[in-house]
């Protein structure tokens, strides 16, 4: 091993307790009550930052939550790493389906169980550790190195765009490595080159201007939740593919460089339904027809409904509104505009008379990402992973959505890699999110080895993909 290799191995409990200390911050992004929890991982982080030796941290104001950046400028000359990353973790409702505190982080069979710690505390905690190993040990880093770390992924980026914006100068680099994401499988090493993009609305259907008494008025009063089902019903056809006219304008063809890697990846579509606790559906035939539609085709999904009494025993009421959340997953060719311009006029046009409609896009969305084939920091990743990992690393979609790689392609000219040493069934975004601490060790050697290799290149070249 490096001098810098052994010293992260000499200090990994010190490590661990730096990242349990990090997920007992409740850093919630979209629910206000958890802005104090916000502000202190911020703090958190400018604070981890200083101690690892970052030369100059900064918390910067974006209009929202905070952002923190810091850098280590070792040679003009070398190349300029850009990582990021997000502080801000999902709510950890329902808690009752915890088997320990969300906030409490608990070690259970080499595997670290608590909010946010796989998405993103875990992972970006790593390039952060590796910073502090070079330069204790070496007195400097192999390249220059930013860091950008927001606290709104998890509530959808609104700032992050105008932020990068604002802040061109200083962000300027060679490379963007995100810390997050992650591997496909943890069985077999990947490296995501694709992503869906997204939009999220919330729609209301409103009736009478109060709630009414079912006996008094059911039969003659309007009520939103059956006019709402029924404008659900009418979104997906038999095969569960999106049926609203226009949304699928402008899809560009399949990528046949994931389609073969699909097809390589031998994927048992029994198994995934098995582990998601669910028969397989009618629709879904093999593998291979699975990882199409969660990497390669768009979707729109129902992910909370409201309307009428939640409590417990009944209410005789008809509700006044109903109100359905939805998020659309991209692929490449849509814009998000015009999906959120389908979705509006699909609605319109079926809403039952006696109803209103109110319609509320949060954000502009995201389009979809993919990553230069022959990116000279995308080889070098997946190099170090073939290494690490005892095989070449399988170059996969995403079916999730980071919105960054757009974003910094957009405002910096420079290409994004995905380096990230989460799996995706580490249940982040449910209940008993995990982070396998073999992958936090093994991340911690494979990022030293990558800043060390992207050195060899005096200046990378990247390829802005329109």
């Amino acid at each position: 091993m490096s001098g810098v290799e052994t010293y992260l191995a000499e200090h990994y409990e010190e490590a661990l307790e730096d990242l349990k200390a990090f997920c007992r911050i409740p850093s919630v992004s979209t629910d206000p009550a958890f802005n104090e929890g916000i502000l202190a991982a911020a703090e958190f982080m400018a604070n981890r930052l200083k101690k690892a030796g970052f030369a100059s941290v900064e918390v910067l104001d974006t209009g929202g939550h905070p952002a923190v950046y810091g850098q280590v400028i070792s040679d003009a000359a070398l190349p300029t790493i850009l990582v990021y990353g997000h502080y801000d973790v999902q709510p950890p409702d329902p808690l009752d389906k915890w088997a320990s505190p969300p906030f409490d982080p608990s070690i259970r069979e080499d595997r670290l169980y608590a909010r946010g710690v796989s998405d993103d505390k875990g992972p970006l905690l790593i390039p952060i550790l590796v910073v502090e190993a070079y330069l204790n040990n070496e007195g400097r880093l192999p390249v220059n190195l930013k860091i950008l770390i927001e606290g709104e992924e998890e509530s959808g980026s609104e700032h992050f765009e105008p932020t990068l914006e604002r802040n061109r100068g200083r962000l300027a680099c060679d490379l963007v490595i995100s810390a997050d994401g992650a591997m496909w499988r943890p069985d077999r090493p990947s490296m995501t080159v694709a992503s869906r993009g997204m939009v999220a609305i919330d729609v209301t259907v409103t009736g009478a201007s109060k709630d009414l008494h079912s006996g008094r008025h059911g039969g003659s009063a309007p009520n939103p939740i059956r006019a709402l089902c029924k404008l659900l019903a009418s979104f997906h056809d038999a095969e569960a593919r999106v049926a609203v006219p226009g949304f699928m304008d402008g899809i560009k063809s399949l990528d046949p460089t994931i389609l073969t890697a699909i097809d390589v990846a031998d994927f048992d579509a029994g198994a995934y339904y098995r582990e998601i606790g669910t028969p397989k559906p009618d629709p879904i035939e093999n593998g291979s027809q699975l990882l199409v539609r969660q990497w390669l085709e768009p979707t729109l999904e129902f992910n909370g409904i409201f309307g009428g009494y939640q409590g417990p025993g009944t209410k005789t009421v008809i509700p006044s509104s109903a109100s359905v959340k939805i998020t659309c997953r991209l692929v490449a060719g849509q814009k998000p505009s015009k999906v959120i311009e389908a979705i509006t006029r699909h609605l319109e046009t079926n809403l039952p008379a006696g109803y209103g409609l109110q319609i509320e896009p949060h954000g502009p969305g995201s389009e979809a990402f993919s990553v230069d084939p022959n990116l000279p920091g995308l080889l070098a990743a997946e190099s170090v992973l073939a290494e690490l990992l005892g095989s070449y690393p399988l170059r996969v979609a995403m079916g999730a959505t980071i919105p960054i790689g757009t974003a910094f392609r957009k405002y910096l000219g420079a290409e994004v890699i995905f380096f990230s040493f989460s799996t995706s069934d580490e249940d982040y975004h449910a209940p008993n999110e995990f982070f396998r601490l073999s992958n936090f060790r093994t991340g911690l050697v494979a990022w030293a080895r990558l800043l060390g290799r992207l050195a060899d290149h005096p200046k990378l070249e990247p390829t802005i993909i329109i």
